[in-house]
């Protein structure tokens, strides 16, 4: 009997701990936080992100008008240069024979050019004592303008030759850093069809600019003199400033994505960036500094006013509907009482919303509502139905 008793108490235990269980549940429903934070003076911005080229702001390609065999270098890649300097010079031996051989030209029109005048002259005082006939006339006349005309192009041809020759020596056109050299001594260049490319000059590397590609649904938020902000792979620690100065009307599409080219002027007075480093860069489209915040949570919270027994609920009468523009509505905690507020808010980084009135700086603003369960286990329980484990009751 007395082990049938023994049986029977755990199970009884186990009967009424189920029956407790929803009444320990209904003790231990949610009981809501408030939970505030005070206005804080911060900066906000809205910002569009994009990828770009670093890229000297002026780069001149020089080239070669005429054909020949590079004779000499005078410059290297990274040689800095000024204006006027000598680079280059080709192989002048052709171009002199050809300077000399219309000068040659020039100097048999012009003897020829002088016959004629002569011949001229002496016709037509003929003419005008009636001793020759007008044909004659006319006959030495035009042979005198065939010979002016000789002469005047053999004149031409004299000029070119030596411009072609003067072309040989090739100059630096701007002051700056030569960053490219694509020819070698001895190497023969061809300017028949088009004008080679013998070096590419960079203009002051200590003012780069950024060409980036911003896309089509973020182009209309950009605007010259915007400031802008981006990095480079090469020196991921740092963060380089800049500001646009152009944005190209000319899109640009690849695969169905169009693009339009933004250009950044990127002060580089330590020369770190270089022409072709990748920049990420973002650009400040709105930026307000110096103002009242709040957390974008407290914008037009809803609280349900039943679920606050301890509060006095306050709630702000609507405003007439010409009021209602930019005006958003906050929960400001004063003891154990929420009131409701008009604020006029500014703009918002999605994180932060700008309160252009409507709030002074020690207002506690709600935030967000949070549950604080208050947890009941049966485990740890003292009963005195239930059976104590081996040596736990002495």
């Amino acid at each position: 009997m007395l082990k049938r008793k023994i049986f029977i108490i755990p199970l009884v235990v186990v009967v009424i701990a189920l029956a407790l269980l929803p009444l320990l549940k209904k003790k231990t429903d949610a009981a809501l936080k408030v939970n505030v934070a005070v206005p804080e003076i911060r900066t906000i911005s809205n910002s569009v992100s994009a990828t770009g080229t670093v890229e000297p702001t002026e780069q001149v390609e020089v080239g070669t008008q005429v054909s020949g065999v590079i004779d000499k270098l005078y410059v290297d890649f990274n040689t800095t240069v000024k204006r006027g300097q000598l680079m280059a010079e080709l192989d002048k031996s052709t171009l002199r024979a050809r300077v000399l051989q219309a000068k040659a030209s020039l100097a048999s029109a012009q003897n020829e050019l002088n016959y004629q005048t002569l011949n001229f002259n002496r016709t037509k005082s003929l003419f005008e004592s009636e001793m020759i006939s007008a044909t004659e006339y006319e006959s030495a006349e035009y042979k005198l303008n065939n010979a002016k005309a000789s002469a005047d192009r053999l004149i031409s041809e004299v000029e070119q030759a030596e411009v072609n020759l003067s072309y040989a020596t090739i100059y630096s056109p701007i002051d700056g850093v030569v960053m490219d050299r694509t020819v070698e001594e001895g190497q023969t260049v061809a300017a028949s069809f088009n004008t080679p490319t013998l070096f590419t000059i960079a203009r002051d590397l200590t003012s780069m600019q950024v060409e980036a590609n911003v896309d089509e649904a973020d182009i209309g938020q950009v605007a010259v003199k915007q400031r802008v902000t981006f990095t480079v792979d090469a020196y991921p620690d740092d963060v380089f400033n800049g500001e646009i100065t152009q944005i190209r009307l000319m899109p640009v599409v690849s695969s169905n994505v169009v693009t339009y080219t933004v250009i950044v002027d990127a002060p580089n007075p330590d020369l770190k960036l270089k022409p072709g480093l990748t920049a990420t860069i973002t650009i400040i489209t709105k930026e307000v500094s110096g103002s009242l915040t709040v957390p974008a949570s407290a914008i037009n919270l809803k609280l349900d006013r039943n679920a606050f027994p301890d509060y006095v609920i306050e709630v702000e009468k609507m405003a007439p509907p010409d009021q209602l523009e930019n005006i958003s509505k906050v929960w400001i905690k004063k003891g154990n009482a929420l009131m409701q507020k008009s604020i006029l808010a500014g703009m918002t980084d999605r994180a932060y919303v700008q309160v252009v009135r409507g709030l002074k700086d020690n207002d506690s603003v709600v935030v967000s509502i949070a549950e604080k369960q208050m947890v009941q286990s049966l485990e740890g329980l003292n009963s005195p139905f239930m059976p104590a484990r081996p040596g736990g009751r002495r």
